[in-house]
């Protein structure tokens, strides 16, 4: 071998290892979480959805993604991105400091955070009030409206549900301004040491296995089953997904978090009864990604194995994170739901939707 070869060998052996050092101590960063300590672990390793050293679907998630398949879909025409300002009613600064009013009423947020109020408990839904669902503020996939609230407002929150650690649904500055609240998480097993290690302390922190309750007042927050994956930092699944269905002594709500379509959810109203009000995700899917991201149809039909009242759709409209077009998720959801008779409604961002009391559905997604 000759000097010269030796020399660049040396050279890209040396890069490498920059490489390597670089990438680990990035993965070492806060917004990254932790792994969870041994009380935990032991609880994860007793779950039934526990194999092998990571949770599983049952049956498991088999990935059948094509990288051709999937670079040509991201080279795509679609109009991924409104092409006008998206209308956003934003609460007062003074919202949240009013007591919760008897009855069940939902702000969707955007994405998949939902500000719920059920029976005077005040809950949020994978609440993600920054700029970008990405580790680092300054590059990933933007806002593409405002935030009907501010993290300085967010104030007076009882509970908030977690379905999965990914970034678009488990931001690290939300759970840092609601944790300094006083809130309490519930979420499914192993993300709780995420939680934590971001200064939540540990008695407002509530890992959860599929079918355990907790009781938040008079509501009980019931972990249910879903169907997709977890990681922070890969495709791991080192941390457990979950639904949730919420029930106080009057009023109900289910919350979906991502899935694809199962039988899951017969199952949970099989053993927890019919929500009035479910919040299924509707967005973010593609051809190779049905199994653990459905379609709006298969939401819809979702909604109709939950025998829920009024289908709420979230996952959608607020971050570029799919193939499709922007408004396309709202747009068949609706048509959807006309088809087979589901009572759906589509508020703007920050709009006020109470159970009991006629909503008027509005075509504002559609540029016209």
């Amino acid at each position: 071998m000759s000097q010269r070869i030796k020399t660049t060998f040396l050279v890209l052996a040396g890069i490498a290892a920059l490489l390597a050092i670089a990438t680990w101590a990035t993965f070492q960063l806060p917004v990254f979480g932790a792994g969870p300590g041994a009380a935990l672990m032991e609880r994860m390793r007793a779950s039934k959805q526990f194999h092998g050293g990571r949770f599983e679907n049952t049956p498991p998630y088999v990935s059948d993604l094509s990288w051709s398949g999937e670079l040509k879909s991201w080279l795509g025409d679609e109009v991924r991105e409104p092409t006008f300002e998206v209308p956003v009613e934003r609460l007062a600064r003074n919202a949240l400091a009013r007591p919760v009013a008897p009855g069940l009423r939902a702000r969707w947020l955007g994405h998949a955070s939902v500000l719920v109020e059920v029976d005077g408990v005040r809950i949020l839904t994978d609440p993600v009030l920054s700029q970008r669902v990405s580790p680092f503020q300054f590059v990933g996939p933007a806002r593409l409206h405002a935030a009907p609230i501010g993290l300085e407002d967010l104030k007076n929150i009882d509970a908030v549900v977690i379905s999965h650690d990914h970034f678009d649904h488990l931001d690290m500055a939300t759970v840092q301004a609601l944790g300094r609240g006083g809130t309490h998480f519930y979420v499914g097993l192993g993300i709780g040491a995420h939680i934590e290690s971001w200064g939540v302390p540990a008695a407002q922190v509530h890992d959860m296995d599929w079918w355990e309750s907790a009781q938040v007042g008079n509501v009980t927050f019931h972990c249910a089953p879903a169907r997709h994956y977890s990681g922070r930092k890969s495709m791991d699944n080192s941390t457990l997904w979950s639904s949730w269905m919420i029930k106080g002594p009057n009023h109900s709500v289910y919350f979906s978090g991502d899935t694809g379509y199962a039988g899951h959810f017969k199952q949970v109203r099989e053993r927890l009864g019919a929500p009035e009000l479910a919040m299924i995700k509707v967005g973010a899917y593609g051809d190779t990604w049905e199994t653990i991201h459905m379609t709006p149809e298969s939401a819809v039909q979702a909604h109709r194995d939950l025998g829920a009242g009024t289908l709420l759709p979230v996952h959608w409209g607020t971050f570029n994170l799919a193939y499709h077009a922007w408004a396309e998720p709202m747009v068949r959801s609706v048509a959807a739901a006309k088809a087979q008779g589901v009572q759906i409604v589509t508020p703007r961002p920050g709009e006020n939707v109470e159970v009991g009391v006629p909503f008027v559905n509005r075509a504002w997604y559609v540029k016209g």
